[in-house]
């Protein structure tokens, strides 16, 4: 196994994005809260799946991503038995990955509406 090394929280978002790309992840957007007071991480990964299996596929394949590529793994994960919002905390960079109706439901993107917000195109 690779040795860990030190990885910025912009990196690992990256790499989360690019694991939800490879599952075909739809609204796929980066939050950067380092400038956003109070902000209790440096970036959220917001991204939708079609179904509750899909959505457990996205975080797998971000798990997996992240491991590969960057030897790490999430602190915590939540929601993979139903799969309507799963959340990976990888400490700085917290990844939401819902079932659309959920994601518009709790709608973090307006929660946290003072973020730099890029959206990355579907592949």
């Amino acid at each position: 196994m690779k040795q860990k090394t030190a990885v910025s929280s912009e990196q690992l978002a990256i790499a989360a994005v690019e694991g939800i790309r490879d599952k075909k992840g739809l609204e796929i957007v980066t939050m950067d809260l380092r400038n956003v007071k109070g902000a209790i991480t440096d970036f959220f990964v917001i991204a939708s799946g079609t179904s509750d299996r899909h959505v457990q596929a996205l975080a797998d394949s971000v798990e997996k991503y992240i491991r590969e590529n960057l030897n790490d793994k999430p602190m915590s994960r939540e929601g993979m038995q139903r799969g309507e919002w799963v959340l990976l905390d990888y400490v700085n960079v917290v990844v939401h990955l819902f079932q659309n109706d959920r994601r518009q439901f709790y709608d973090i993107e307006s929660l946290w509406g003072d973020a730099e917000i890029k959206e990355w195109p579907d592949k």
